[in-house]
């Protein structure tokens, strides 16, 4: 059903793509504006700093984005994106020294997101009624009754390098990011300033791009694609980079992403500066590997990667014919790997509402806003149950210093306790995975009986010494390759799959 003739999506990112997707059975025309240049390829651009990064596509995003454009992940596959799954294809060090490899149900696509963002592009551009104009800097919005109980977004202007413009819009996205200034332009418009909410662990992380080495040249050892290294759980004397949260991040063209990251901890930029740490981590693998490889890049570092949830929906009235996807209402702490996967989810979201709806009133943007909110609180508060404990941290999110050091004092070995019980308890790992993917909270899962029982068996199994799957092998020494998946694990697998 048409809702209206013109929608324009601020922003030609991930989210404003996704969103594009979600607009274009619903009106006559959708204009997406982008302030930069497009390139034709998977290719950096100014926009996108964060792209320089190892980025995961969570479960959830994956089947958000399928469904807005079917045939999306086989594209992705087909222009070189990898199809693994972790628990075979990533040695994991974690605790005291490197996990088990075993067969799981979770796969996940790994790709860079220059990749991700470039089939993006070529989905949207195969739809007929929807334009993207590059180069275009949108300036403001126009308005009428701005803050009032009918007051609606009516237009947007924009500057091109030939002049200024304007569109007249039915419906407006603001897909613009962190750095939006929508929310300024509502303020000077009438509406009230919405309630900010803030949590900056203080993470930086820095990466490097280098291609592999041809699969005949590898070393015999390297069954594993992906390396994950986690911060060290010892709280006695050890080098700054035991802290690090380390990926050597498998993408297309036989190539890599090293980064290493860290909450509160001063991170190295310049290249030996970033060669030397990586030989203090607490593996020697990981500086090994890099070894191995060539660089094809200098170093990158994001400093920008606080929690920031702006609650337009809790205005009296918010405006009607605007609504915000991704980064300009939530951004969310890039370790998590949150955001494509949010964005996509809001932008199925409002494809979903549009499909209910009859006429664009008040009502359908205030359901909108309460129907995002419950989504969006699923990786908010994953994100907040984490970087509450630091005491770096700052933001109206920031808990007082007693709570902050119960948060600490529990969710480590908590989650230390979720992560083993899931090697051996096939439940726990199927609800550990959703809560991973965004399919379900982390509070839902720990009410779920059949999960405290898998916590409390493995609990008792731990204090008897009677572990099914092993763990903790010498981070000094080669992941183990051997597969300990338990008999019967293959045909479960496959009917996960199927399903």
């Amino acid at each position: 059903m048409r809702l209206g003739k013109t929608a324009v999506v601020l922003g030609g990112s991930a989210a404003g793509l996704c969103t594009a997707g979600a607009l274009a059975p619903h009106f006559d025309q959708v204009v997406v504006l982008e302030r930069d240049e497009l390139p034709a390829e998977a290719e950096h651009r100014r926009g996108v700093p964060q792209s320089k990064h190892p980025h995961f596509l969570l479960n959830s995003g994956r089947r958000a984005i399928g469904a807005l454009f079917p045939g999306f992940e086989d594209d992705l596959i087909a222009a070189g994106g990898l199809h693994l799954m972790p628990s075979m294809d990533a040695a994991y060090l974690d605790g005291e020294g490197w996990s088990a490899r075993k067969r799981s149900s979770m796969t996940m696509i790994y790709s860079s997101r220059i990749l991700i963002e470039r089939v993006l592009r070529d989905q949207v551009r195969g739809l007929a009624n929807v334009v993207i104009r590059e180069g275009a800097a949108v300036s403001g919005l126009t308005v009428r009754g701005g803050g009032t109980r009918d007051g609606a977004v009516t237009g947007v202007d924009f500057a091109t390098s030939t002049g200024d413009e304007h569109v007249d819009a039915d419906f407006v996205v603001d897909a613009m990011g962190r750095g939006s200034s929508v929310g300024n332009w509502l303020v000077a418009a009438g509406w009230p300033e919405p309630e900010v909410r803030t949590l900056d662990a203080k993470v930086t992380y820095t990466s490097r791009w280098y291609d592999l080495p041809s699969p005949a040249e590898r070393p015999g050892s390297w069954w594993w694609q992906h390396l994950v290294i986690m911060p060290t759980p010892d709280k006695g004397e050890h080098p700054a980079e035991h802290e690090f949260l380390v990926n050597f991040f498998p993408i297309e063209g036989n190539r890599v992403i090293a980064c290493m990251g860290s909450w509160g901890l001063e991170m190295p930029r310049a290249t030996d500066a970033f060669v030397e740490s990586a030989r203090r981590v607490r593996t020697p693998l990981f500086a090994a590997a890099m070894d191995q490889c060539a660089p094809t890049s200098e170093v990158h570092l994001t400093r920008s990667t606080g929690n920031k949830w702006r609650r337009y929906d809790h205005l009296r009235t918010p405006p009607q014919g605007l609504v915000f996807i991704g980064d300009s209402i939530c951004a969310f702490n890039p370790f998590y790997a949150q955001g494509i996967s949010s964005a996509s989810g809001s932008a199925l979201l409002l494809r979903e509402h549009l499909s209910r709806a009859e006429r664009l009133d008040a009502g359908f943007f205030s359901r909108f806003l309460i129907a995002q909110r419950k989504l969006l609180s699923v990786p908010w508060r994953l994100a907040m149950a984490r970087d509450q404990s630091y005491e770096c941290a700052v933001g109206t999110e920031k808990v007082p210093e007693w709570r902050r050091r119960i948060v600490a004092a529990v969710s480590g070995p908590a989650f230390s306790l979720i992560v083993g019980a899931a090697r051996e308890d096939d439940v726990v790992d199927e609800h550990f995975a959703k809560v991973f993917n965004l399919d379900e909270s982390l509070g839902d899962m720990l009410r779920n009986p059949r999960v405290i029982a898998g916590l409390v068996r493995y609990r008792i199994r731990t204090a008897l010494g009677r572990h099914r799957v092993p763990f903790g092998f010498d981070p000094h020494a080669e992941p183990p390759a051997t597969d300990y998946s338990p008999e019967g694990t293959d045909s479960a697998i496959t009917s996960a799959v199927a399903r």
